[in-house]
């Protein structure tokens, strides 16, 4: 399977060192599978004035003896897990985790949730319209040497 990764930068040899701390994920290497979303957020690098590259990788979906958590949904779980996450606060370790991006506007949301404005119920009424936008975070060192291998890297 074809990943994605824009960056202002050619990106052939992933780490999670680079990564900033309290992301959706955690601690990680950030894809998608969806191409257009990608190059959507490319353009926050062309809008500072850089350089936008997307980074294609393919995905070897072998994933015996690896911990994975997927979020299907904008859900009770994915809520937790990602406000835990933002908060810096310690949660279980994956070495992959997949679920929905907490976009522009899913973060309005959220925002309004962690302010306590928002309960819970309301949070996750107005996210089930949402169509999550998946995000792959590769959190382990093998797993990106192992399973994820550079393609090519092109300006957008």
């Amino acid at each position: 399977m074809k990943l994605y990764h824009a960056s202002d930068c050619r990106v052939e040899i992933p780490d999670t060192a680079h990564s900033r701390e309290q992301l959706d994920f955690g601690k990680g290497f950030y894809l998608t599978s969806m191409r257009k979303q990608a190059v959507d957020y490319g353009a926050r690098f062309t809008r500072r004035k850089k350089v936008a590259l997307l980074n294609t990788y393919e995905f070897t979906e072998n994933l015996v003896g690896y911990k994975v958590k997927f979020f299907e949904a904008y859900n009770n779980e994915w809520l937790d897990f990602v406000s835990a996450n933002r908060n810096g606060e310690q949660v279980e370790y994956y070495d992959l985790i997949i679920g929905g991006i907490a976009n522009d506007k899913v973060v309005r949301t959220l925002e309004l949730y962690w302010a306590g404005i928002y309960d819970r119920e309301k949070t996750l009424g107005l996210l089930k319209y949402e169509k999550p936008n998946i995000q792959y975070c590769v959190r382990s060192e093998q797993m990106l040497r192992e399973c994820l291998t550079f393609i090519e890297c092109i300006r957008i």
